[in-house]
């Protein structure tokens, strides 16, 4: 009898987030879950670990058990770290990251704590995705991601990934009728335009918010910005050796001496 795949489930917007729940469901149709997961929101962590605090581990009581969770009290990078080292009894066939509230195409692939935790697992040689939702709304639908996550994580179990490439899975928020299909893209060229709103507590001491918008840069239409505006799933397949390899000949006639 073959072994049923052991599924590693994580996210960044915390243990009770609908986007978690809803990854666990796809899942359990696939194989044996693993939660660990943050015990409070995490989003924009980026890949934040902690080193100068005391990390906690409390096992959730899952009320049809028919699987393990955890709750963790660090970051993203923090919860696969202590899944891989300390909870789990073998490594897992796969990471599987989300379904994070809002995106996380283009530049906000360096932000997230979703993607974060998926790239800490393909650190450990873990096949892993990283999956959003364009909807950052904490009662966002997810019905229309449950075919596609399905669909996709099959994939990467079945024909597994290259070393050092984890996949960021982008999906639009509209009726899965009205989705056309899934596009493999680059990321986009995008960034932030911030501002800081600043304001003054009753003490007299200044305090910001920060808030911006996203612009996207890039007219290509191979961009995972491209395939979410058109209606399409976007997967980007990311890597994280960040060597800028065509800088290397460059650098290399510059006078150092």
């Amino acid at each position: 009898m073959s072994q049923k795949p052991l599924i590693l489930v994580t996210n960044d917007d915390g243990i009770t987030a609908p986007g978690i729940q809803t990854l666990i469901e796809v899942m359990l149709s696939i194989g044996d879950v693993v939660v660990v997961a943050p015990d409070s929101p995490q989003s924009g962590k980026g890949h934040a670990i902690t080193v100068d605090a005391t990390l906690y581990v409390t096992q959730v009581d899952v009320q049809d058990q028919t699987h393990l969770a955890y709750t963790c009290s660090g970051t993203p990078a923090d919860c696969v770290k202590l899944a891989v080292r300390e909870i789990l009894k073998r490594k897992p066939d796969i990471c599987v990251s989300g379904i994070n509230h809002g995106s996380n195409s283009s530049i906000n692939v360096i932000y997230s704590g979703t993607m974060s935790a998926a790239v800490e697992a393909g650190i450990e040689g873990i096949p892993a995705i990283g999956f959003s939702l364009l909807d950052y709304s904490w009662s966002a639908n997810f019905e229309a991601s449950k075919a596609f996550v399905k669909r996709i994580t099959e994939n990467v179990l079945e024909n597994g990934l290259q070393n050092g490439t984890v996949l960021n899975v982008n999906i639009p928020n509209i009726p899965e009728a009205d989705i056309k299909g899934i596009k493999i893209c680059r990321q986009a060229m995008g960034n932030w335009v911030e501002q800081f709103d600043k304001r003054t507590n009753p003490m007299g001491k200044d305090y910001y918010w920060l808030s911006g918008k996203f612009v996207n840069l890039d007219n290509g239409e191979d961009t995972d910005e491209w395939a979410l505006e058109n209606g399409y799933v976007s997967v980007v397949p990311v890597q994280f050796d960040m060597t800028a390899y065509n800088s290397i000949k460059t650098l290399n006639t510059w006078n150092f001496k």
